[in-house]
């Protein structure tokens, strides 16, 4: 794990959590795992957040093809009538 880059911080944790973190800390330090749990709940947060754009694009997205069939739908029947 590289370490130039780190810059020191002061948070509160609650006491429950930090020890949850100390008992599941493993041989790494008490840093490391705060940074490898926060790094993960950032990848979560991040991945919701895409779910969630998708979820609102794609959503948009098939109101639109309905719309789009809808059109062609009477654009055929338009058509067939001219002939």
């Amino acid at each position: 794990m590289p370490t130039a880059n780190r810059t020191t911080k002061s948070f509160s944790l609650e006491k429950d959590v930090l020890k949850e973190v100390e008992r599941t800390k493993g041989v790494c330090s008490t840093s490391e795992r705060v940074n490898s749990l926060l790094k993960a709940g950032l990848e979560a947060e991040r991945r919701q957040q895409l779910h969630a754009e998708a979820e609102s694009f794609f959503k948009h997205s098939a109101e639109t093809r309905a719309a789009r069939r809808a059109f062609q739908s009477a654009s055929f029947k338009s058509l067939a009538r001219e002939d």
